[in-house]
């Protein structure tokens, strides 16, 4: 996984190319009829219910906006929200908190969206011994809010990009020569390059389960679009030799039978994919 400091980096980064993008040259509505001196309140008010999330970062984009605007906060990241619930109060100037309002929306609506969704299917898991992981099926430029909504909303993080785990899907296998010429190519590669990364080998059937089982140093298998009841001889095989994962559309009716199988892990892109951004809005007050 990442660090703490790359993380916060994205973030930055997210931050930075969301006002360049929104704002350019100049918020002209409000530098047109707002004076620069004024000042204001607004709130953050719910118009749904789920999982609040993002109410840290909207904290960060407001700093960078405007370091003087002064937040306080009423319901905080992962407790559940209903219609007419108020997240927080901005005050400070009025120009700066309308620069700042959509980018803060626009955040919140998706973490939110994500973060309830993720706690449906933790809930779905519960009395299991099976994690719910999120994919790299993030939206481009957004990655590391949606991964921190999955946080907030109770799942885990798969690995965050291409550099900080390695994972051998089944084009990899295949390019390279075979599952087995795959796992040694890698490992030769951490070695010579003195990488110290995971490896996540995926198998399409039984049998490739098995030749991944020939080879040392697999941390994960990716069990990938099995039925459930070679999902549980998969399993059986693996035994404790090393962690097993399941994916490859699984849905709310069958992620429960999956986890039952008894997987460690079930890994989902529909978490940051396939969601309905939380109804938000910002109001003056």
């Amino acid at each position: 996984m990442i660090s703490e400091k790359q993380f916060q980096n994205e973030l930055d980064i997210i931050i930075q190319n969301g006002i360049r993008e929104d704002i350019g040259p100049g918020d002209y509505s409000s530098l047109a009829c707002i004076p620069e001196s004024a000042t204001g309140k607004a709130k953050l008010l719910v118009k749904d219910t789920g999982i609040i999330a993002g109410v840290a970062f909207a904290k960060m984009i407001f700093e960078n906006v405007d370091p003087t605007l002064k937040l306080t906060t009423f319901i905080n990241d992962g407790e559940f929200v209903k219609y007419g619930d108020v997240v927080f109060h901005v005050e400070g100037s009025s120009q700066s908190i309308l620069k700042a309002e959509r980018l803060v929306l626009n955040s919140m609506q998706r973490m939110s969206a994500i973060a309830t969704k993720t706690k449906k299917y933790v809930q779905l898991l519960q009395g299991t011994n099976t994690k719910i992981l999120d994919t790299r099926k993030t939206t481009p430029g957004f990655r590391a809010c949606e991964k921190w909504a999955v946080t907030i909303g109770g799942g885990e993080n798969h690995r965050f990009a291409l550099y900080d785990m390695i994972m051998l899907k089944d084009n990899h296998n295949d390019f390279a020569g075979g599952i087995t010429n795959a796992i040694h190519k890698t490992k030769e590669y951490l070695k010579l390059h003195h990488l110290d990364l995971k490896i996540i080998v995926e198998a399409r059937n039984l049998d490739e389960i098995k030749e991944i089982l020939q080879s040392e140093g697999v941390y994960r298998i990716l069990i990938d679009n099995f039925n459930f009841e070679d999902t549980k001889k998969a399993v059986a095989i693996i035994g404790s030799q090393c962690l097993t994962e399941s994916s490859g559309n699984i849905s709310e009716k069958t992620i429960r039978h999956y986890a039952e199988c008894g997987v460690n892990y079930i890994s989902s892109g529909a978490l940051t994919h396939s969601v309905y951004n939380m109804d938000l809005s910002l109001k003056a007050i």
